[in-house]
């Protein structure tokens, strides 16, 4: 509920579009949509009732790309799930360089003319050198790779045409894995809580619940644009800095 109620805030700002992506069996499940949050009913619905181990949930202010459903993140692919916090400024200037060292196999299913979509197709091709795009069990090492790839392939390529320094806060997953940049938009980390409401009642109560991990294991890792309400205890992220939570609920620090 109190992502719901940050969302439905988000979105008086953030009025281009929403999208929550979800899992079940192990399959991505999307939902989109170019209205407002906060206008729309079928977010007030989904936000309601959708429960997964894994969920990625955007609010979309459009900077590149008319507003419309294509444009609305999160993007898809196979089992791949990416949203995107940020822009790249006149992104027009590199789209045809950036989109030229997108894989061929890949490049076709870019539908959109959002710098953020065209980002996920270049980080899949990275990836794609490395692991194979639809196995499960690819490695968290080779996915925060890529991404640091990714980034620094489009800042290199805004930087040599005399661009701004692209805003490229990125999460992406693929329902066993997680792994998000901070760069240049923020982002919080929260991997427990001040008190568990349900400490009493709860057959899974562990250390981790309501302490900072010694070991690296957590019980829930959440990200977000902003701290959420409730009990959980918010740290913001350095920015530069690469985090990531594997299936074994390990997580992952990296930097560019």
């Amino acid at each position: 509920m109190a992502a719901e109620n940050a969302m439905s805030v988000q979105a008086k700002k953030h009025p281009d579009g929403w999208g929550v992506a979800y899992y079940v069996a192990g399959a991505p499940h999307l939902i989109k949509s170019a209205e407002a949050a906060y206008a729309d009913q079928l977010f007030a619905r989904v936000s309601g009732i959708v429960t997964s181990e894994t969920v990625v949930a955007h609010i979309r202010r459009a900077t590149v790309g008319e507003t419309s459903v294509v444009n609305s993140h999160p993007f898809q692919f196979g089992r791949w799930v990416f949203a995107h916090n940020g822009e790249v400024e006149n992104f027009d200037v590199i789209r045809e360089e950036l989109v030229s060292l997108v894989a061929p196999k890949l490049k076709r299913y870019i539908l959109g003319e959002t710098d953020s979509e065209a980002i996920f197709y270049l980080f899949l091709t990275y990836l794609s050198r490395v692991e194979e795009l639809h196995r499960a069990g690819v490695g968290i090492e080779s996915v925060s790779s890529a991404l640091r790839n990714t980034i620094q392939t489009v800042t290199q390529m805004a930087e040599s045409k005399g661009l701004p320094r692209p805003l490229l806060t990125i999460m992406v997953t693929d329902g066993n894995l997680l792994v998000s940049s901070r760069f240049g938009r923020e982002l919080y980390r929260s991997t427990y809580k001040h008190e568990c409401p349900e400490r009493d009642t709860c057959p899974s109560l562990a250390y981790e619940c309501e302490a900072p991990t010694k070991s690296g294991y957590v019980t829930h890792f959440i990200l977000s644009s902003e701290p959420l309400q409730g009990h959980n205890v918010w740290e913001e992220l350095s920015d530069g800095q690469l985090v990531g939570c594997d299936w074994r609920m390990s997580t992952y620090e990296w930097a560019l």
